[in-house]
């Protein structure tokens, strides 16, 4: 929103705002109350398709919505003040409809909303499928991309279409990812005279473009080739494209779980190699956010070719080179330096971003930063731990451990303001205070 051109004032009259679902049944399918608030109603605003779905009888003056949409929200409603007005929307107006615009505009208290049916309710109806064991996507205004992130062996999805193209980029994307096998519905015109439904699986998906009013319900099904990609950080290494400046699997899992993502939170990605710690940040809840800051270009479009491998189109990728990169980026709850961590002024810059409560991790694999991690940690406290991971490998024709590169991890909470605790704790225990040796470790023994 620019200070420049100011939205219009919310119209004082906002309580008159009433947003009445509607259905592919249309008029037919409304009951009394939503009926009556449209024949009432001196402004119908809705989509083309919706406001045709009304009689002449409605007599209320019929405004289309302009594209795009969410900016002219609250200007269009100005517009139209002094009187009773309606929204008409597809379905419950709350579930990934204008209900969230106009509320987020006007208030909860400003509107009187009265849902219809969804079409995740017709198709899980017509299916047979419990709503609540139902994962829902919508590609409506969104990238296919985002369709990877739930794509899981024997899990059913619902994916709302954009239009009648969007059945094929779902089969397409359904066999890029191993998921051929996977069956395929196309629920058209929900709850219409017109309800069909085509049937066929994404590895041979030929049916042509049908209407554009349309849910595709997917039985996911991966081909035992495919690379199987769990719903926790941890991913194979893999899953990704790489130069090898990669946060390896065992320490990704390690540091997702320091970072410990939560849903709605946005994470600093600082020196992103690959994205793979901001991908798998994403890949936790759909509301979570990141930023990825890399220095090389031909890194970043690696990141976000690997963001839309794994589901995660909406990672933002900044290239340039911190810390001068992070000025002007939103303030984040969480930050993770996994690169140029003794570049002048970087970790100053991400602590003082941090608002109070935020978490910081930094992984480093040389002595330069883990000196400088060793000072920081002085300092602020947190924790401080090496983490080492080897691996079998064939030695002649035995087998042994080749031992990667450890890792110094340093991670904190910036402190909350509140009362004086007192004395700080010690950030290294009083040897004077450290228990006598157990003698039954004397022999040297690794127990």
């Amino acid at each position: 929103m620019s200070p420049a051109s100011p939205l219009p004032p919310v119209p004082a009259h906002a309580s008159a705002v009433s947003v009445v679902g509607i259905g592919a049944d249309g008029w037919a399918g409304l009951p009394e109350p939503a009926r009556t608030v449209l024949l009432d109603a001196e402004v119908l605003i809705g989509g083309e398709r919706q406001l045709g779905l009304l009689p002449a009888e409605c007599s209320g003056r019929r405004v289309p919505w302009p594209s795009p949409l969410r900016p002219a929200v609250r200007g269009l409603l100005a517009e139209h003040t002094g009187g009773a007005t309606a929204v008409l929307a597809s379905g419950d107006p709350m579930f990934y409809g204008i209900g969230r615009a106009l509320t987020e505009e006007l208030g909860a208290g400003a509107l009187h909303v009265l849902p219809h049916p969804s079409s995740v309710s017709y198709a899980c109806a017509r299916l047979g499928w419990p709503v609540e064991d139902t994962e829902t996507v919508t590609l409506v205004g969104r990238p296919a991309a985002r369709l990877a992130a739930a794509l899981h062996d024997g899990r059913r999805l619902l994916v709302l279409s954009a239009d009648a193209a969007t059945p094929a980029a779902v089969a397409s994307l359904l066999r890029e990812h191993g998921y051929g096998p996977s069956r395929m519905r196309v629920l058209e015109q929900l709850g219409g005279t017109a309800e069909d439904c085509l049937d066929g699986t994404a590895g041979t998906w030929e049916h042509p473009p049908g209407d554009p009013l349309n849910v595709v319900a997917v039985d996911c099904a991966r081909t035992p080739e495919a690379l199987r990609l769990g719903a926790v950080p941890g991913l194979p290494d893999e899953a990704y494209e790489h130069d090898g400046q990669l946060t390896k699997r065992h320490v990704r899992a390690a540091t997702l779980g320091v970072l410990a993502p939560a849903p709605g939170e946005l994470l600093w990605d600082v020196g992103g190699g690959s994205g793979s710690v901001a991908a798998e940040w994403m890949r936790t809840h759909p509301s979570c956010r990141a930023v990825t800051v890399e220095r090389d270009p031909v890194r970043a479009g690696r990141i976000t070719r690997n963001a839309d491998r794994l589901g995660v189109p909406g990672l933002r990728v900044v290239t340039g080179r911190a810390p001068d990169a992070l000025a002007g980026l939103p303030v984040p709850d969480a930050v993770f330096v996994g690169g140029g961590l003794t570049a002048p002024g970087l970790l100053d810059a991400c602590w003082d971003a941090l608002p109070p409560g935020g978490r910081l991790v930094a992984n480093t694999v040389t002595l330069e930063s883990e000196a400088l991690l060793t000072e920081w940690y002085g300092r602020h406290g947190g924790d401080l731990v090496r983490l080492a991971v080897a691996h079998a490998v064939p030695v002649g024709g035995f087998t042994g451990w080749r031992q990667a590169m450890p890792v110094t991890q340093w991670s904190v909470q910036k402190p909350v303001p509140g009362p004086d605790p007192g004395p700080a704790p010690r950030l290294r225990p009083d040897p004077a205070a450290r228990p006598a040796p157990d003698p039954s470790y004397a022999s040297g023994d690794d127990r």
